[in-house]
């Protein structure tokens, strides 16, 4: 008897193979931004439809961004992907492709600022309206869904909160409704697969632990072939007219830290789960998904991919602003890691999100959600001697929360 295989996603991804213009264990990067043709009637065709093989301007597509495409669609488990200039150029693409005037959406309140900030600020030029909600509970999306809404927007963790989302329960939801659910999962690659859970489309920012050294911006859209070819539509696509091109040497490169994800994931996974379970003992504030007090702690693990850790990320919470300054601060000075936004490095990350990557969200509105000005967030490196690591952190800790804020 045929037993069905487990998904995989590093695996999906080691399992491909290109070979480079001469044979090359490294794919060739296509360094043009325009394709010329031997007859013009061709010209013509490709202007109108894809054909495999074929490339018109680099806008459109170019192969090397295909390789990475065609790699980030079998981690994800979709059809297709297509990568884009950012991570905030896969949001906007997506979400502009989906909606117009009139249209509505609902979306996790708990978002990544310049999420918020668009649909909060921007969105509402072009007539969409964005109803946002606690992604945790989901008979609030369900309530919050109206004749015109098209679609629902969350991330699989939250940015900064970590707050885990039941993505099978939103698909749910959406599927009753006929609308898309759209997944972020910047926080979470490899450890959840949204799409395998019922998400329609997923959204990555390349910039953080995909690529993993913090000297790219890029994005990436997952979803069905359907969906990739209307966003390069030449007539109507978000992804063809809004121009958000990823440059090839950058897609060759992400390419390449592609491929030791699974062994960096796991690294960050394991050493921000010691460093959780130290600060829980030591009464220290924190929030880690990995932790049996975090509020989703069983729901992670319904929905992860458990050989990859519950991720990089955690939150602690020092009391005021001026701890969480002093404490960055002495920790970049002990060479703990970085005072710096962004996240996924091989060094530590870490930054207050109150007055940084969710300074957008209005003050009462932070403070609605619990996001206080004392709150830090760190993106754990892959510190060989995480027990040295701790030890730092604690000293630092001590030393800045004996001083009166």
């Amino acid at each position: 008897m045929l037993y069905p295989m487990k998904f995989n996603p590093a695996q999906n991804i080691q399992n491909l193979q290109f070979f480079g213009e001469f044979g090359g264990v490294n794919p060739s990067i296509e360094d043009s931004s325009t394709y010329t043709f031997h007859k013009a009637s061709k010209m013509e065709e490709v202007f109108e439809k894809e054909i495999e093989g074929c490339y018109l301007y680099s806008r459109h597509w170019n192969p090397t961004n295909r390789y990475l495409s065609q790699a980030l669609a079998k981690m994800e488990n979709t059809e297709s992907a297509i990568v884009t200039a950012s991570g905030m150029a896969a949001i906007t693409c997506t979400l502009m492709q989906l909606c117009s005037a009139g249209d509505e959406l609902v979306c996790s309140r708990m978002v990544y600022g310049g999420t918020y900030a668009f649909l909060k600020n921007v969105a509402p030029r072009f007539g969409i309206k964005t109803h946002f909600v606690d992604i945790t509970k989901p008979e609030l999306v369900a309530k919050a869904i109206t004749p015109s809404t098209k679609l629902i927007y969350c991330e699989s963790v939250s940015n900064p909160l970590l707050e885990v989302s039941d993505i099978k329960a939103l698909s749910k939801i959406a599927k009753k409704h006929n609308i898309k659910l759209v997944v972020d999962n910047t926080f979470t690659p490899l450890i959840v697969s949204p799409a395998n859970l019922g998400a329609d489309i997923v959204i990555h920012s390349l910039t953080k632990f995909i690529n993993g050294t913090s000297d790219t911006v890029a994005g990436a859209i997952c979803a069905s072939n359907e969906f990739i070819q209307q966003l390069i539509d030449v007539h109507q696509g978000t992804a063809m007219l809004f121009g958000p091109v990823m440059d090839s040497m950058r897609s060759a490169s992400v390419l390449k830290n592609l491929h030791s994800l699974h062994l960096r994931i796991k690294q960050h996974s394991s050493n921000a789960q010691y460093l959780a379970e130290k600060f829980l003992e030591e009464g220290i504030d924190v929030r880690y998904p990995g932790l049996s007090s975090h509020p989703q702690h069983k729901l992670l693990l319904q929905e992860m991919n458990a050989e990859f850790g519950f991720g990089g990320m955690l939150v602690i919470n020092v009391g005021t602003k001026k701890h969480a300054y002093r404490l960055m601060e002495r920790m970049q000075q002990d060479n703990l890691g970085y005072l710096a936004v962004s996240l996924g490095f091989y060094k530590t990350l870490f930054s207050s999100p109150g007055s940084s990557t969710s300074s957008e969200i209005p003050e009462e509105e932070r403070e609605a959600m619990g996001l206080s000005d004392g709150l830090i967030r760190i993106s754990i490196g892959l510190d060989a001697n995480i027990h040295e690591t701790f030890q730092k952190m604690k000293n630092c800790i001590e030393s800045v929360l004996e001083v009166p804020a």
